[in-house]
């Protein structure tokens, strides 16, 4: 449950099988595909993801705007777009939207790798709280973070994946997993965006 879970919003189902096997083969998981906008709302639902790549034009709509609205407003979780469209009406439209990334088709594994890493990190970035210490954070939650946790916590705001936090911290994939269910258990969260959203309002 702590890996990385990527939401995909694509209209094409062979290339959402494409982009979900290029997903398993980086170390994320896929929570969910969606093929138009009601079904990416459905699974917003269930759960919000920790990225989603979000096509703009569903089945001839341009439904994959009015989606990351509705994303800025109520679920708060970093997007990039996936688009065929490259002419500037299209890019000033999905840019005030606030994506953290804009990826054109057709693309490979290492664009959409690359962009999911670097849209990670900007998202916990921008996020990340002005004064951000484990006494302050402690002082506001109901169940104190280890320092190991903190540790964790901070390698999850530099966009690192569980493979990448092991090898920081000299310990197993699985106990990285355990650490960050123990963070989401105590900011009461269930992925990585929303404990960074948690954060950024705890801590403001």
């Amino acid at each position: 449950m702590a890996t990385i879970r990527i939401l995909i919003v694509e209209d094409e189902p062979l290339i959402a099988e494409d982009i979900r096997e290029y997903l398993s083969n980086s170390d994320y998981s896929v929570s969910a595909v969606a093929h138009n906008k009601s079904q990416a709302l459905q699974a917003l639902k269930v759960e919000t993801p920790d990225m989603i790549l979000l096509d703009i034009n569903l089945g001839g709509n341009m439904d994959g705007l009015e989606l990351a609205d509705i994303i800025n407003e109520q679920y708060h979780a970093p997007f990039i777009y996936l688009t065929s469209y490259s002419h500037r009406t299209i890019i000033e439209q999905a840019k005030v939207t606030r994506p953290v990334g804009y990826i054109l088709k057709p693309f490979n594994e290492k664009d959409l790798y690359s962009s999911i890493e670097i849209g990670l990190y900007n998202f916990s970035q921008g996020a990340r709280p002005l004064h951000f210490s484990l006494e302050k954070l402690n002082q506001r939650i109901y169940n104190s973070l280890t320092d190991k946790e903190f540790e964790v916590l901070k390698s999850v705001y530099e966009g690192a994946t569980n493979k990448q936090m092991a090898e920081q911290h000299f310990v197993s994939v699985n106990t990285i997993k355990t650490h960050l269910q123990n963070i989401y258990d105590k900011l009461d969260v269930r992925s990585r965006s929303e404990a960074i959203v948690k954060l950024r309002t705890l801590l403001s």
